[in-house]
């Protein structure tokens, strides 16, 4: 178990869970380094926990560099950054779903108020950017890029859409800035901080957006499947909140082409004039939904984009020892000990592809 994810690679989780450890430790530090007025809603959302996906990422790659940078302050750092960055986002999105729980803890919002949730979550920004400018002017860039990008996904999921846009490949592009460009930066870290390669940062980051994309398809399925007691969220609240998710999407554009079947119609005729506030309205669709195709066609999505972020590992292994092999011919590293290192590094390679293997296909596997 690394994290809340139960990888079952041993090797791995014994040079990983002792720095997830640290990295919780500084997270709880650092959204609690105010005083007794900030603390309690900055603090909120971190003490409820969480999967904690973006650092087990950072942490993960990281072992595809240097090995003595991989234990290192700056790869914990940046694991903190990309989950207070995560977390911060969390706050605002609350406030614009009107969301009265998360992580089945009454929301920041329902406490505090919206002012005061939403400063919640700029103060725990300016700390992640505070951890990030010690990282590099490289680093700065990188998460300045991905926080614009989250900023534009969520505006383009809340503006109208375009006219003559493709409501289904808008959508996945909101997903890949919402989602998948936090995910993408925090595999990118990794590699970057440890100086595994430029060839290597682009492999780990391109799984990234590719498997955040895949995580949030099947989000979009266990919004519909899972109970609130399991996810502290009504079932259907992006329903209820006016948000066409890729089911709902699915079912419009059959209904473009003509294609769509008559339970089908009856949902979209639902969603458009019925009170989705009566629970017992919202629960009624939300059942039709379940036993729609379009369903089972969310998470064969969800899980092409999670094989197409498999697919990108192919040549990790590759890209690992010229990464590696630049490290030692600049250190001037020869003879038994530079092979003793490439052995090293094939070695964490390997473990590092089976680990991201697994990563991925957990995240899909939630919502079957």
């Amino acid at each position: 178990m690394i994290g809340t994810l139960p990888l079952s690679l041993p090797q791995l989780e014994e040079r990983i869970v002792p720095e997830l450890e640290t990295v919780e430790t500084r997270l709880l530090e650092v959204v609690s380094s105010a005083d007794a007025t900030i603390n309690p809603p900055t603090s909120h959302l971190a003490a409820a926990g969480g999967k904690r996906l973006r650092p087990v990422l950072t942490l993960l790659t990281a072992q595809l560099g240097d090995p003595e940078l991989a234990t290192g302050e700056l790869v914990r750092d940046a694991g903190v950054a990309v989950e207070l960055t995560h977390i911060a986002t969390l706050y605002h999105d609350d406030v614009m779903d009107e969301a009265p729980l998360r992580r089945g803890a009454p929301s920041a919002q329902t406490v505090w108020g919206n002012s005061a949730a939403i400063l919640a979550g700029d103060v725990l920004v300016a700390r992640a950017s505070q951890l990030v400018a010690a990282l590099g002017p490289q680093a700065v860039l990188a998460h300045s890029k991905t926080f614009e990008r989250l900023c534009m996904g969520q505006l383009h999921e809340t503006l109208p859409r375009p006219a003559g846009t493709d409501p289904v490949a808008h959508y996945l592009q909101v997903l890949a800035d919402k989602t998948g460009s936090l995910i993408a930066v925090s595999a990118r870290y990794g590699a970057m901080l440890t100086r595994a390669g430029e060839a290597t940062e682009a492999i780990v980051e391109a799984f990234g957006e590719k498997i955040g994309v895949a995580f949030q398809l099947a989000d979009d399925c266990i919004d519909l499947t899972s109970d609130a007691a399991t996810t502290g969220k009504t079932p259907g609240t992006d329903l209820r909140e006016g948000v066409d998710t890729m089911p709902v999407l699915l079912l419009r554009q059959a209904l473009a082409a003509g294609e769509l079947d008559a339970a089908g119609q009856s949902i979209l005729a639902t969603l458009s004039s019925a009170d989705l506030s009566d629970d017992a309205v919202l629960a009624g669709l939300v059942a039709q939904l379940r036993v729609h195709p379009v369903l089972s066609r969310t998470r064969e999505m969800a899980t092409r984009w999670a094989d197409q972020a498999i697919a990108v590992l192919n040549g990790l292994e590759e890209t690992v020892l010229a990464g590696t092999k630049d490290r030692l011919d600049a250190a001037g590293v020869t003879g038994s000990a530079r092979e003793a290192a490439l052995a090293d590094a094939r070695e964490r390679a390997a473990l590092v592809h089976d680990g991201m293997v697994q990563f991925a296909h957990l995240l899909v596997d939630r919502a079957a």
